[in-house]
């Protein structure tokens, strides 16, 4: 694989970071225009768009992953540890966030990248008929 740049996302980075995410079902379909409101990292490999991380940091100490999504050709590939690793070392402390239950790849990723189940959140999300919901499973990773 090439190298991989980690970037800020910034609004003419939208409509990729929208057609990823539309392509990506098991993210979170938050409007991406609110990424902006938050901190919004991009990775790239020679130009294209292969995942980013949304994260805010709650209070000195304490941070939260709102949403990360790579593309799937760039998968297992270590683009989600290194954005996670960029972010953990921006702000150290603790981090939270919230998984799907059924996205156990993604629980996979977390664990390895030292994050532990803390709670459950039921009905956190829904689900794409928009008649039922899933819950989410919190994990934290400590100092």
């Amino acid at each position: 694989m090439e190298p991989l740049l980690i970037r800020i996302g910034t609004a003419a980075d939208l409509p990729a970071v929208a057609a990823l995410q539309a392509h990506t079902p098991e993210s979170a379909a938050w409007p991406v225009e609110d990424y902006l409101a938050y901190r919004l990292d991009l990775a790239e490999v020679a130009g294209t768009l292969a995942g980013f991380l949304v994260t805010r940091q709650l209070v000195p100490g304490e941070a939260e992953v709102l949403n990360l999504v790579i593309a799937e050709g760039y998968r297992r590939r270590g683009v989600a540890s290194t954005l996670i690793e960029a972010a953990v070392e921006r702000w150290p402390g603790s981090w939270f966030l919230e998984v799907r239950a059924s996205n156990h790849a993604a629980q996979a990723c977390y664990h390895h990248l030292g994050f532990r189940k803390v709670g459950v959140r039921p009905g956190y999300y829904r689900t794409e008929d928009g008649n039922s919901s899933e819950e989410g499973i919190v994990m934290e990773k400590g100092k």
